[in-house]
């Protein structure tokens, strides 16, 4: 009876190691830029491991798979977008792969013809891109029609998978795209499925590929026929699995191994940029947007059909960003406009507990360790613990612009600057207690 219960208090003490994190696809493992890990640099002063140039050009972030890295960029020169896998440890270009070589499509001028972070699941790497060389598909949807005033002829979607020799295993075409802003839709991977968000000026949709050969499973209508470039968040809320995003005119939770619709919320803008975020604390999701109007809502994820009028927990118009994600660490809420305004709110109560203006902003927000980290359109790094007054722990430059959001893994910060990948911090196999 001793010795059992000497191991009973053994096994309560103990503290084994959990396993370090992947960052495998846009905002990380749980679609929400926060990391588990441990071990991280607080500023760039000292901690450059290494900064290696990249061809080409692109806002895409990067992705970690155990030692391996992957990202995307256009070529101007030959027209090319390209898969990029680089070394770990060193950044060194391992292989380039063609996915695609088509003419350029109409950019707004903070987007770039190479925006959508790749997916991984350790075996395949999956890629978006938008090929705007005429087809008869395409010439079909344009022909016989006077096109408005602000519009683009329609382009199509190309989503590809390429195993990690850098081999094309499948590329589809699930369907037509327009918007006179450019294509910008991250591919998320989720059980069996690559699941890509098409919201356009157009018949807009959101696509379920099966990832071993392309094969779509299921296909969402999207209301409203209005542009937007919301990367979904899947995440166990309430009892279901509800995959919830914003975008042409409305917020909506979908079942993600059907498609099914859960709830709607109306409006409240019309387009959208950034990813929801929810706090397991206040148990709420919070959505920023958009253009025309600026809302930031923190919702209630319980309800079924048209939630409008019920579930909307509170509401602001302050604070509010268009492109660059939130974050929620602790119980705040923590925001940058993209003007650079940031904000940190209470997150169960809406209240607004300090702001700080940190320049021109376009990255998302990323955590670690309770500290949250922002990078603006200048390269300023800045780590800040939340709390009840603006704490900065440290501040420091890159040197470089930087309108990608960084990827964190196993205590190291990857940064793609304008010119370069940056890595920060030595890789460790530390996690943070949780």
């Amino acid at each position: 009876m001793i010795s059992l219960r000497l191991l009973f208090t053994s096994l309560l003490t103990s503290t084994t190691p959990l396993q370090a994190e992947n960052w495998p696809q846009w905002r990380g493992p749980r679609l929400d830029g926060t990391s588990k890990d441990a071990g991280f640099p607080v500023s760039t002063e000292g901690k450059v491991t290494w900064q290696v140039e990249l061809p080409g050009s692109g806002h895409a972030s990067p992705i970690v798979w155990e030692d391996r890295l992957f990202t995307v960029a256009a070529l101007a020169e030959t027209e090319e977008r390209v898969l990029m896998c680089l070394d770990r440890a060193s950044g060194k270009l391992l292989w380039q792969s063609t996915v695609l070589k088509a003419p350029p499509e109409g950019i707004h001028k903070l987007n770039s013809l190479a925006s959508s972070t790749p997916a991984t699941d350790g075996t395949h790497v999956f890629t978006a891109f938008l090929d705007n060389t005429p087809t008869e598909a395409t010439r079909r949807a344009n022909e016989g029609r006077v096109i408005p005033k602000g519009e683009v002829p329609k382009g199509t979607v190309v989503i590809s998978a390429h195993d990690f020799s850098g081999k094309q295993v499948w590329q589809v075409r699930p369907g037509l795209f327009s918007s006179k802003h450019g294509f910008c839709s991250s591919p998320i991977v989720f059980e069996d499925k690559v699941i890509v968000n098409c919201d356009h000026d157009g018949d807009g949709y959101i696509v379920a590929l099966a990832k071993a050969d392309g094969k779509e499973l299921w296909r969402i209508d999207r209301p409203n026929k209005t542009r937007s470039y919301c990367v979904p968040l899947i995440r166990e809320i309430g009892g279901r699995t509800q995959m919830v995003l914003s975008g042409t005119m409305c917020v909506t939770s979908y079942d993600p191994r059907t498609g099914k619709l859960l709830w709607i919320i109306d409006g409240p803008t019309e387009q959208f940029v950034a990813s929801l975020v929810f706090s397991e604390q206040t148990g709420l999701l919070y959505m920023t947007g958009g253009f025309p109007e600026h809302h930031l809502l923190a919702i209630k994820p319980d309800g079924n059909g048209n939630v409008t009028d019920t579930h909307i927990a509170w509401r602001t118009n302050k604070g509010v960003a268009y492109v660059p994600s939130p974050i929620v660490e602790g119980g705040h809420l923590l925001i940058v406009s993209d003007s650079g305004v940031a904000h940190c709110f209470d997150a169960k109560s809406g209240e607004i507990l300090w702001e700080e203006r940190l320049r021109e902003h376009h990255a998302s927000l990323t955590s670690a360790e309770g500290r949250v980290y922002f990078i603006n359109d200048f390269g300023i790094l800045r780590s800040v613990k939340p709390g009840k007054a603006y704490e900065l722990v440290a501040e420091s430059e890159l040197k470089e612009k930087v309108f990608a959001s960084p990827a964190l893994s196993e205590g190291q910060i990857f940064i793609r600057g304008e010119k370069s990948l940056i890595c920060l911090g030595k890789r460790g196999a530390k996690t943070a207690s949780r």
